[in-house]
């Protein structure tokens, strides 16, 4: 199978109307996989038999389950840094062994995990009193992966907080830490500095600000901060002891990293039990994923989805819109993790891709988006694959007439995009409201929306912290085999390397310390004009 195969077929379908495979009585059933409590729909899209029939044997002319195997096996498949990719073996609580060059991983990531909650229920309880008596905040300052899944996470679970406010730092932009340290009190403040080499520029700018920040007003300051980092050598020299470092191996990436200790932050929000729910809910969604036939797996098929859209249909970009407020953060969350996973431009072997690679991720919660950019998804002349998801109860029990509302407003959308609005709908509309003529026309065109459009549905009991890892792993596995079948390596991320290495190098010169000889003329010029007017 070839992608001009699946351009082909994607170009058949091109003019059918989706409403017309309705017509088959079973397809919401047929189109849908239940598993975990969770339904995933994906009836509202072009794919029919022949279409998931032709997807299927793709990810299986890619080797997607043998490729899964190695993965979950620890094999060294992040070829391009020669790592196991290993996030799974964080959640893995009680699935038995997982080995990295014959070594059990397993005590070692079970150890840390209980030495997190040890400190987590220290802070929560106030036995670890800082030197104010109690830790009242939390301030964790990371960037990406440290900083990403935390903040999303936490915000997610909010209904399940009992400990220390959460704050989250990431931009070096001064004003960010600036606004969060704004009216907290150092003694009663814990800092947590994620990062892996504690050398990440951002992050250990923010840290050296929050630590003098603290001298202010506390005598030791570097009592009160905790690291997520390899490097103890580096975590002493800032003055954290080792007891307060919390480390985690080089087969686990950033960006997929917030099952370990990278966590610790909401951990500490939310309590350790809670914590290993959201553990557990991801090692459900990773047994199924090993275990469900390609036709049933709930990853895969969000994933074929994913290459019908892009690479079938070439609809470069895909919004991602939870009915949850609560998941505000998870399409930057997802932004990252797919973005930086499958944005790549060669192959394993480092030949040029031959097709387009991974879509750009982007969106907001409902009903927000519905007032902001659905006009363009709805009547835009791009489309746009959408992937909507909701609960079936909300966490306010009083409140129910809103979530009423919110998952009739989620439900609608996804009618819309299908169902559309034709000329003739259109011109009735407007001869009702007493239109003739030109006018008639003129207005009811205005109103004619095309339909058609795809979209996907995730519906899920409640936003628990086990069904928030479920959530979470699907969307890893499915970039994992979308980058099977693109043939890349989802686990790099060489992208970012190139400006953080002219940052570097620029430091000196928006300074003035030193020239900008050897640099392009616009950029040249910039330094310039920031120079003059600078205070």
């Amino acid at each position: 199978m070839t992608w001009d195969d699946l351009k082909a077929a994607a170009d058949a379908v091109e003019d059918r109307h989706m409403l017309t495979l309705f017509e088959d009585e079973t397809r919401a059933d047929a189109f849908s996989v239940d598993a975990l409590g969770m339904r995933f729909d994906y009836s509202k899209t072009n794919i029919d038999v022949a279409a998931r029939t032709m997807l299927v044997e793709i990810a299986r002319e890619a080797r997607v389950e043998a490729k899964r195997d190695e993965m979950f096996s620890g094999a060294a498949i992040n070829n391009t840094e020669g790592r196991a990719v290993l996030h799974t073996a964080l959640r893995n609580l009680d699935g038995g062994p997982v080995t990295v060059d014959g070594v059990d991983v397993m005590p070692g990531v079970l150890a840390g995990l209980d030495q997190m909650q040890s400190f987590a229920e220290a802070v929560r309880s106030g036995s670890f009193t800082g030197q104010g008596g109690k830790i009242t905040d939390v301030v964790n300052i990371g960037i990406g992966g440290s900083d990403l899944g935390p903040a999303m996470g936490t915000l997610a679970l909010a209904p399940y907080h009992d400990g220390p406010r959460c704050h989250f730092v990431s931009n070096v932009d001064g004003a960010h830490i600036a606004d969060t340290l704004h009216g907290l009190d150092p003694a009663t403040t814990l800092v947590i500095v994620a990062s892996k080499t504690f050398t990440t520029i951002e992050t250990m700018t923010n840290a050296r600000t929050a630590k003098a920040w603290m001298s202010e007003t506390v005598s030791d300051p570097a009592t009160q901060f905790a690291a997520v980092s390899t490097s103890l050598e580096k975590t002493g020299e800032f003055g954290i002891a080792s007891d307060r470092v919390f480390g985690f191996e080089d087969w686990v990436g950033g960006r997929y990293s917030m099952w370990g200790p990278i966590g610790l932050a909401l951990m500490i929000a939310v309590g350790g039990e809670a914590f290993r729910a959201f553990l557990r809910g991801a090692q459900a969604m990773d047994v199924h994923f090993k275990s469900a036939s390609l036709e049933e797996n709930m990853p895969v098929l969000l994933a074929l989805v994913g290459i019908w859209h892009n690479q079938g249909c070439g609809y470069a970009t895909r919004a991602v819109l939870p009915y949850d407020q609560r998941l505000s953060r998870l399409p930057a969350y997802l932004q990252q993790l797919e973005m930086e996973s499958n944005g790549k431009r060669v192959a394993m072997d480092g030949s040029t891709l031959d097709v387009d690679s991974g879509p750009v991720v982007w969106g907001e919660p409902g009903t927000n988006g519905q007032h902001a950019f659905y006009q363009l998804i709805h009547q835009g002349t791009r489309v746009i694959p959408c992937e909507f998801m909701v609960a079936a109860e909300g966490h306010e029990p009083d409140l129910a007439h809103h979530h009423t509302l919110l998952i009739a407003n989620c439900l609608a959308q996804s009618e819309a995009l299908l169902r559309g609005r034709s000329l003739d709908e259109a011109r009735k509309m407007m001869t009702d409201k007493g239109f003739t003529g030109d006018e008639l026309e003129r207005q009811a065109r205005h109103r004619v929306f095309p339909g058609n459009r795809p979209s996907t549905t995730l519906v899920y009991r409640q936003l628990t912290p086990e069904v928030l890892g479920q959530i979470v792993a699907l969307y890893e596995h499915r970039v994992f085999v979308e980058g099977v079948i693109l043939g890349i390596n989802s686990f790099d991320q060489w992208g970012v390397e190139l400006g953080k290495e002219l940052a570097t190098s620029l430091g000196p010169v928006v300074t003035g310390e030193a020239s900008a000889e050897g640099k392009d003329s616009s950029t040249r010029a910039l330094v310039d004009y920031v120079l003059k007017h600078r205070g």
